[in-house]
C-alpha cells in the first residue's frame, strides 16, 4: 500500500510533486510551503528540486505548524518568493527512495483503473487519503464513488506499469 502521501499535483512527466508554495514568509526570501509528502528530508539543506522547470537548492528549512519554511539559494527577497506563490515543488522520480515490494507512492496509485476480480470495471482512482490505520482510495466510476480501503484483504493486485488495480470488495462497499 502507499508509503507516503504525495499529491498528484500537475507536474511534467517524470517529476513528482512534493510541495506547493503558499507564499513569502519573511523579507529575506523565505517562503511557506505546503508539503505534499511525509518525507520531509526532500526539503533538507543542500537538496535540490524543481519549481516550474527551474532547479533550486535548499539553503535552509524548518517546520512550522504543518508547513515547511524554505529558504532557497537565489530567492533573496520577499518579492522573489512572491513570484513563486502557487507553484508546485517537484523532484525527478529517480530521486525518490525505492520502496519495498508491495508499497507504492501515492502518485503511482492515483489514476489507476480499478477492476473487481470478476473483471467489472469500477472506475479510476481519483485521490487517496490517510485514515490513521490505512489509506483509502477514492474511485469514481459507473457505479458512482467507491471508497476502497488500502488493505491486503481488499487490494488483490496493483500493476503500476499496466495502469490497473484489481480489488475484492466486501459486501456493502458499493453505493446504493
Amino acid at each position: 500500500m502507499p508509503a507516503e502521501d504525495e499529491a498528484s499535483a500537475e507536474v511534467a512527466p517524470g517529476l513528482v510533486a512534493i510541495g506547493r508554495v503558499l507564499g513569502p514568509h519573511a523579507l529575506n526570501g523565505e517562503m511557506k510551503v505546503e508539503p505534499l509528502t511525509t518525507q520531509l528530508e526532500h526539503f533538507a539543506a543542500g537538496r535540490s528540486f524543481w519549481i516550474e522547470g527551474v532547479s533550486y537548492e535548499v539553503e535552509s528549512f524548518r517546520r512550522q505548524k504543518g508547513l515547511v519554511l524554505l529558504k532557497l539559494l537565489g530567492v533573496a527577497s520577499r518579492e522573489d518568493a512572491e513570484k513563486l506563490r502557487g507553484r508546485v515543488v517537484s523532484l525527478p522520480e529517480e530521486a525518490l527512495e525505492p520502496l519495498p515490494e508491495g508499497e507504492y507512492y501515492a502518485y503511482q496509485i492515483v489514476g489507476l483503473e480499478v477492476y473487481e476480480q470478476d473483471g467489472e470495471h469500477l472506475g479510476k482512482v481519483r485521490e487517496l487519503f490517510p485514515t490513521g490505520s490505512n489509506d483509502v482510495y477514492v474511485v469514481d466510476g459507473p457505479r458512482g464513488r467507491i471508497l476502497v480501503p488500502a488493505i491486503d484483504d481488499v487490494i488483490v493486485d496493483v500493476d503500476v506499469a499496466g495502469g490497473k488495480m484489481v480489488v475484492s470488495l466486501m459486501d456493502g462497499m458499493f453505493p446504493t
